[in-house]
């Protein structure tokens, strides 16, 4: 303590503690180089996720989309089948027989399910009994592309095959029969395949399944369902 005392008298001043420094350990310096490393890697995954689920998604909605809009316009065309403008000629008189059959009833498929649908419907104001190439019509699959028939052999892509590929249509038709033997004031022969008359109430069912061009994992279907406005009618009461 004198010592200490007398060494503050001749300075002045008390003296400096030595301090010890000590550096960042190599070990140390590459655990927290290691933790760094595995911070950004689980952000750059989360990232890339992100991103990946993100096209996806644009994907998933689009090809949703693009079948959406092809089945509404086959189920919008498929609608007007077999319209004919001068339908009031196929009427009966009291007492009669039709004057005229419906030239545009005429559908394919008409029983089994099929990948391509043709039918007809009357654009002309004034009706000839003939549907003529302008009212031809249909849609079928081909090469990946649903394609739309507007009039005798004029055929387009309806799909774009840049974004999407169509792996199936089908069409399936069904009908429902409607006896109309009341109507007849004789009375039909037994066994006979014509009589009597009989309406056919006609509907399609539509599929349309397809899959996504930058991604063939990406695969969708949609279904749709019309009933056609024109029903068919066969056959006639006895005379």
């Amino acid at each position: 303590m004198q010592r200490r005392a007398a060494a503050i008298g001749r300075t002045g001043h008390r003296p400096r503690a030595v301090r010890y420094t000590r550096g960042v350990l190599l070990v140390e310096l590459m655990i927290g180089i290691a933790i760094g490393l595995l911070i950004v890697a689980a952000a750059v995954t989360f990232v890339a996720g992100h991103l990946h689920d993100n096209r996806r998604l644009l994907l998933e909605s689009r090809l949703m989309q693009d079948l959406r809009t092809a089945a509404d316009i086959v189920t919008r065309d498929l609608r007007r089948a077999g319209y004919w403008a001068a339908s009031f000629d196929g009427v009966a008189l009291a007492g009669g027989t039709p004057i005229a059959r419906n030239p545009y009833a005429a559908l394919a498929p008409s029983a089994a399910a099929s990948d391509s649908v043709s039918f007809g419907y009357s654009r002309d104001v004034a009706e000839n009994g003939v549907v003529d190439s302008n009212e031809q019509f249909g849609f079928r699959l081909r090469n990946g592309a649903l394609e739309i028939q507007l009039g005798a052999g004029n055929w387009q892509a309806l799909t774009d095959t840049g974004t999407l590929v169509v792996t199936a249509f089908r069409v399936t038709p069904t009908v429902q029969p409607v006896d109309l033997g009341d109507v007849c004031a004789a009375t039909c022969p037994l066994g006979s395949a014509t009589c009597p008359p009989r309406l056919d109430v006609r509907s399609l069912a539509v599929e349309i399944s397809g899959r996504a061009l930058a991604d063939a994992a990406i695969m969708r279907t949609v279904r749709s369902s019309v009933r056609l406005r024109a029903d068919a009618m066969t056959g006639a009461c006895a005379t």
